[in-house]
């Protein structure tokens, strides 16, 4: 087998930007972290109340792609794994918006499910904390999705992905400005809880876990917001999301505008007008579980994608990340992308 490493890259289209995570892979090493690009798209709040995705953003995620393919081009990745989650796989036009693409930049993009999504999220927090963390819970909110799943191995034996989304919500219960009143809060957070009740009965049945890991910018964000330590610290700083810490930030992100909720530690004015919501599910998440907290792990879904395509490595595998969902390579896109 072929010991020199792939440069692989893992476009992840989300619902407020797009990032390019390029990775050296070697079997048995760790993935070497490259570079990373990011760029906005803010699909989830250019959808309208039909699911359909706006034509500005439908033009912002075409810039978005064209930047990352040439950064790629640039940086001689080898694979290009392009991927879209819910913001555009829920779209009503997302047949049409991913047709687009393909005609302007050559990169076809493929869509996970939510199932998935939660799988390979797991896989990674799996990789950060190795075997050591016994059997494991996992969080996940993002924009038009969130993702729980639990497990003992290496992969998770519970995987659920459920509308609870931190832009989903935002924009479906919650008003355009603060202040968010208290009996809409109070109506959001029952709406979270009944859908997470009954999906979670099944996670309720099994063995506490160990240890109950959450990843997302929601998360640490909110963790930052707490007091946890910042990013510069580096990914080796121990971070925490307590219970009883952000339950009193409820009320008070929810009388402040989205200005001034940008002014506090660790919010980005991007994620400012959905971080209440992140909140409310977040809360919600631990309250219904019976966690007192949750760690932040540093790695998540792009990770986890890294992390499958190194196991196919190992195993001598040619690229495949799930069926019917052939990996774009470079040459596919510097073929066919339009100057």
């Amino acid at each position: 087998m072929d010991e020199s490493p792939l440069r692989l890259g893992v476009l992840d289209i989300g619902s407020n930007s797009s990032h390019l995570h390029v990775a050296d892979l070697s079997v048995g090493h760790a993935p070497r972290p490259v570079r990373s690009v990011k760029s906005a798209v803010r699909l989830a709040e250019a959808t309208d109340r039909r699911g359909v995705i706006g034509r500005p953003a439908v033009g912002r995620l075409i810039a978005a792609v064209r930047e990352a393919t040439a950064a790629a081009a640039a940086l001689d990745v080898g694979e290009l794994v392009p991927f879209a989650t819910s913001a555009l796989r829920d779209a009503a036009n997302r047949d049409d918006v991913a047709a687009e693409v393909r005609a302007a930049t050559g990169v076809t993009l493929g869509f996970i499910t939510g199932e998935q999504e939660a799988r390979l999220t797991f896989l990674a927090a799996r990789g950060w904390y190795g075997w050591s963390a016994g059997p494991m819970l996992l969080a996940d909110i993002g924009g038009g999705s969130m993702e729980l799943a639990y497990g003992a191995g290496r992969e998770p034996e519970i995987a659920l992905s459920l509308p609870l989304g931190a832009g989903r919500l935002t924009r479906h219960h919650l008003p355009p400005s603060p202040p968010v009143r208290k009996r809409t809060r109070k109506a959001l957070r029952a709406h979270v809880r009944s859908v997470l009740a009954e999906a979670t009965t099944e996670i309720a049945g099994r063995p506490a876990p160990v240890l109950a890991v959450a990843t997302s910018k929601t998360f640490t964000q909110l963790a930052r917001l707490c007091g946890a330590p910042k990013a510069k610290a580096g990914p080796y700083r121990q971070r925490h999301l307590h219970r009883d810490e952000l339950h009193p930030w409820i009320p008070k992100l929810a009388r402040l505008p989205d200005k001034e909720r940008a002014r506090l530690r660790g919010v980005k004015a991007s994620r400012a007008h959905q971080i209440l919501a992140g909140a409310i599910v977040a809360e919600a998440i631990m309250d219904v579980l019976g966690l007192d907290r949750l760690t932040i792990c540093p790695w998540a879904l792009r990770e986890g994608i890294v992390l499958h395509r190194l196991a196919e490595l190992a195993e001598g595998q040619g690229p495949c990340l799930s069926p019917g969902h052939r990996p774009a390579t470079m040459h596919d896109a510097r073929l066919h992308a339009v100057p």
